[in-house]
């Protein structure tokens, strides 16, 4: 499966811990995140992830078209509830294409850990169909 991973600034930290603590899972997909995110997840796990461009210069907007042309099978994307992102157009849009095109995503920890707890019992092998490797 292929994991986009996303967290903003203030969930950085937030997104490392994931990362660690389901490190045996993440291991067996391919991962890509935004720079700064995916350089320091790496960093603290030695995962390999495909590190696209910086979040605010273009890395969303990757993750966005790879969503568009379903090479994306599940997004984490860690945010702040405490921020209004109503006039995000690049998180909304990222939003609206993993709707469009039925890909998970999650917004906090507590629903990432429960699409990767599935994900390690095989409950998205229904991916496989929509986007066969």
């Amino acid at each position: 499966m292929n994991i986009a991973l996303v967290a903003k600034d203030n969930k950085k930290e937030l997104m490392i811990q994931f990362c660690i603590a389901y490190c045996g899972v993440l291991a067996k997909h391919n991962l890509c995140a935004t720079a700064t995110t995916g350089k320091m997840i790496a960093d603290a796990t030695g995962l390999k992830i495909d590190c696209l461009m910086p979040g605010a210069t273009g890395g969303e907007e990757q993750i966005t078209a790879r969503v568009i042309y379903n090479q994306i099978d599940l997004v984490l994307l860690f945010r702040d509830p405490m921020v209004k992102y109503d006039n995000d157009v690049t998180l909304n849009n990222l939003l609206q294409n993993c709707d469009k095109n039925a890909i998970p995503v999650a917004t906090n920890a507590a629903t990432a850990e429960v699409l990767i707890q599935g994900l390690a019992r095989g409950d998205m092998a229904w991916r496989e169909i929509v986007n066969p490797q």
